[in-house]
């Protein structure tokens, strides 16, 4: 009762909004969840003693912990849980760092007849061992960090969620464990925020929304992680295309179409068959022998390497620099099921590709160009909550093709480009592409929840793996530089972001359905028919209700499929050859001639704007 004033408070509009940070974005968070999940994970034991640990991170909006137990655990079992953690946390007991050998640690893991702790230990490459004890009644291997006592935590403030299968180390072939997920904050008041975005988040969620508004499907018969387009989606992915595909004529782009399979040998040339292989769909070889000699065909993770044959087709001039090729290219990817995500993570999905092939005295330039279109798409989607992410590598690992000279020249040339911006940004250690570093576009939703959504990326290495040249202005051969671009990132991923953004309520242009004629009776139908034919000469995507059913059930049906603009038809209206609009945007605007809704329309249409 106490959380209740708090979420009242939040919506009125002279209220201070609740901040949620990211566990990543404060070290306070992050103590305060890794310490709730050991009591978590000690509550589970004391109430399950034969349950074993395994392992128990943060993440960003909580923790989870993994645990082997042969008794499955269930919402009941949530709740008891949660009332043993308060015990715990109301002894106040100390968080205890500790250094121990590891011969130590070993000897009292064995001792605990803990097998996952085992082999945890045998993966840390460091010492000594750290151990972390709540008092002197629990420990387990960690790094940290903690707060210094179960009395820092606020019982009021910490939630267990869900419960949910996971395998050991996320391999499908090892044991499956039970994991617990929570979530704790540093106040009640973080808290009741927080569950009312997530109940928010239930009314948004795009798998829900798309089933309701009939724009997509899976089906088991096709496979998960593979959606089926209905007419309605399938209007809304052409609108996006027709959109972005206006805007890249303007700017010099070049229409490309690729194959959905190659042979392996491309993908060993570009690298990925060596260093993304385990994210492809298995090879397709003909016979045995072909298959033991990797010879056969895959189908494509990225279309870089079938727009690189095409500009390798004949040797360039330096005059036809930068050549920009797009393409609307379906790619798959073989990903786990368990990280399939409705629209957000499938196997098959359509990327507005385009790979940029320019002079180094060019490279600037283009960037620049890319970051501006990719602006531009963005505020014409209504996107303004975003962030430039630079993703580059880590240097210690070595996951990563070409010369650190390549490398450190892609990673200024992006640095540069965000300097002279002067945007937002921040910078990602590890999260550059294998071949080259990459400008992200890191969009947070309505619901502050975060997304990757367009990304720019400079190449040196492909250009070197597959010997691209021009001829330069003095007769020799120069490598070009690549840059790939996707100001989208992918339709699906898009349009289930903006499914959520807008709560299914499309802005007027990117509606599947613009303008809903509802005829009062049967008498008036034609009428309508032919204000809809009227319509759509024009370019105005308008229907005209066919159920027959009185007309406050079709005004509702209208309203819950959120057609922006509903238009009544009765006697009135046709005597004065008129419509009696409602738009959802601005309400009941009375009767206006039908010449006028259309030029409104279309006006629309044209600018992006409300009806």
């Amino acid at each position: 009762m106490v959380q209740q004033p708090a979420a009242v408070e939040q919506n009125s509009p002279s209220a201070a909004p609740i901040s949620l940070p990211r566990t990543s974005e404060s070290e306070t968070l992050k103590k305060i969840r890794h310490t709730t999940s050991h009591v978590m994970a000690m509550a589970v034991q004391r109430l399950f003693p034969k349950a074993q640990v395994t392992i128990g991170p943060w993440i960003e909006s909580g923790f989870y912990y993994d645990f082997d137990s042969p008794e499955p655990f269930t919402e009941a079992d949530l709740k008891a849980i949660k009332k043993e953690m308060v015990k715990i946390i109301n002894k106040k007991l100390p968080v205890i760092r500790e250094e121990v050998t590891r011969d130590e640690a070993r000897r009292r893991i064995e001792a605990l007849g803990e097998p996952y702790k085992l082999e945890i230990l045998d993966d840390i490459k460091t010492e000594p061992i750290t151990l972390y004890h709540l008092g002197d009644q629990w420990w387990d291997l960690c790094a940290g960090p903690h707060v210094e006592s179960t009395a820092d935590l606020n019982p009021k403030a910490i939630e267990l969620e869900t419960v949910a299968g996971a395998y050991w180390r996320g391999d499908a072939n090892r044991q499956q464990l039970q994991r617990i997920y929570g979530t704790a904050w540093e106040t009640p008041e973080q808290l009741a925020e927080y569950k009312r975005r997530k109940e928010e988040a239930l009314k948004r969620d795009h798998r829900k929304l798309g089933k309701e508004l009939g724009l997509f499907l899976f089906a088991d018969a096709v496979g998960p992680g593979l959606p089926l387009w209905t007419p309605k989606g399938t209007l809304l992915r052409s609108l996006l295309e027709d959109y972005l595909k206006k805007e890249q004529v303007a700017r010099g782009y070049l229409p490309v179409v690729s194959p959905h399979i190659a042979r392996v040998d491309l993908f060993k040339v570009s690298g990925h068959w060596q260093n993304y292989k385990e994210d492809m769909f298995p090879m397709m070889a003909e016979d045995a022998e072909s298959a033991a000699a990797e010879q056969g065909f895959v189908l494509k993770p990225m279309n870089c390497p079938f727009h690189i044959q095409i500009y390798k087709n004949q040797l360039r001039s330096y005059r036809e620099l930068p050549m920009r090729l797009a393409e609307f290219g379906t790619v798959y990817r073989y990903e786990q099921s368990g990280e399939l995500g409705g629209l957000t993570r499938v196997r098959g999905f359509t990327v507005d590709d385009s790979h940029l092939f320019v002079r180094p005295d060019q490279l600037a330039d283009e960037f620049l160009k890319v970051v501006d279109l990719i602006l531009s798409v963005f505020g014409d989607l209504q996107l303004k909550n975003f962030k430039a992410r630079l993703s580059f590598r880590d240097p210690a690992s070595d996951k990563y093709i070409g010369s650190d000279e390549a490398w450190n020249k892609a990673e200024s040339a992006i640095r540069n480009a965000v300097a002279t911006l002067g945007m937002e940004s921040f910078e990602a250690p590890g999260e550059a592409a294998f071949y080259g570093p990459k400008l992200d576009f890191i969009f947070r939703d309505a619901l502050e929840r975060e997304w990757q959504l367009g990304t720019v990326q400079v190449d040196y290495n492909l250009p070197e793996r597959f010997e691209l040249e021009y001829v330069a202005e003095d007769g020799s051969r120069q490598r070009p530089v690549m840059i790939h671009r996707a100001p989208f990132g992918s339709l699906e991923r898009l349009i289930g972001i903006l499914i959520e953004e807008y709560a299914g309520d499309f802005p007027f242009w990117l509606a599947p359905v613009q303008v809903r004629l509802l005829p009062v009776g049967d008498d008036f139908r034609p009428f309508a028919e032919e204000v809809v034919a009227q319509m759509r000469l024009l370019g105005i995507r308008a229907e005209v209700d066919q159920s027959g059913d009185r007309l406050g059930k079709i005004v509702r049906t209208a309203e819950k499929e959120k057609v922006p603009v509903m238009a009544i038809v009765g006697a009135q209206e046709v005597e004065n050859n008129a419509l009696s609009v409602r738009t959802r945007s601005a309400g009941d605007l009375g009767a206006i001639a039908v010449a006028t809704v259309c030029d409104r329309a279309v006006a629309a249409n044209q600018s992006r704007t409300n009806f």
